[in-house]
């Protein structure tokens, strides 16, 4: 009996960073492009330059130290999603953009989410770690955050009763984009020096807390892992779980047109000015 030809995505690889208000308007451009099916299905692996702070979609930007930011030559970008913010350094991020009637993302939002997740916990586990899906949090726990990585939310993925990952998701129609971050190396609570607190007191708490409730995938392994050697991982992790052929791929483009036009939306302080 003949084997089903397994389904093709697009891989898009991109060795080189960029800064991350293009990541968040590349990100929204292929929601755009294909979630019209004008592009196949498409798995975006990429990294950030200059570090940057990003913030969820309804989060204000008063949350951010705009001040600190500029002086550490810090980006302060929006996000299309939502959540709270994110320090984005020394990390791998992915981007999942496809039609509502993908087989591995039709169906309710939360199903979507958990077969991506399952996918990124393959992929995380050919790295050797035994990732696996928070549990929901303690009643009142998710109470004043303003930090993504403070405590791990229900399915999200976790190590060792960690945060590792943190991922989002936004839908417009039958488009639909999810997107996320694995820090790879580095000190998590460097995120509480770029945003704003009403005194030091709670900036310490804030920077002590996303040590003890998150990790990094060298604090997890004992060893650090290449940005290149992740990303084979997670494209792993992905065609095994979701029964997928990733092709080799680059923006078209108009879709590199199409980025070009939303990225004023997501840029909110360029390290550059």
């Amino acid at each position: 009996m003949a084997t089903p030809e397994r389904r093709h995505w697009r891989l898009i690889v991109e060795e080189h960073p960029q800064t991350g208000a293009m990541h968040m308007a590349i990100d929204r451009a292929l929601m755009e492009s294909c979630g019209t099916q004008a592009a196949p299905p498409t798995l975006r692996i990429y990294r950030w330059a200059p570090a940057a702070v990003s913030l969820g979609k309804g989060q204000p930007t008063t949350a951010a130290d705009l001040d600190r930011c500029r002086a550490a030559g810090v980006d302060v970008v929006r996000r299309p999603t939502g959540g709270w913010a994110i320090f984005h350094t020394d990390e791998l991020t992915y981007s999942v953009a496809a039609h509502g009637d993908e087989p591995a993302v039709a169906g309710p939002l939360l199903e979507a989410y958990r077969v991506l997740s399952d996918g990124l916990i393959a992929g995380l586990r050919h790295m050797g770690l035994a990732a696996e899906l928070a549990p929901p949090p303690e009643p009142g726990e998710k109470h004043g955050l303003v930090a993504c990585f403070e405590v791990p939310y229900n399915n999200e993925i976790t190590v060792g009763n960690k945060k590792l990952m943190g991922s989002a998701q936004a839908r417009s129609g039958r488009k639909l984009m999810q997107h996320g971050s694995l820090p790879l190396t580095g000190d998590l609570g460097r995120a509480a020096d770029y945003l704003v607190f009403s005194d030091e007191a709670a900036r310490e708490t804030l920077r002590h807390r996303l040590r003890d409730h998150a990790t990094t995938v060298a604090q997890a392994t004992g060893h650090s892992i290449s940005f290149a050697a992740a990303a084979k991982a997670i494209i792993t992790g992905f065609g095994e779980v979701l029964d997928i052929a990733l092709l080799p791929g680059a923006l078209s483009p108009e879709e590199e047109q199409l980025a070009q036009s939303y990225l004023p939306q997501f840029a909110i302080v360029p390290a550059t000015t």
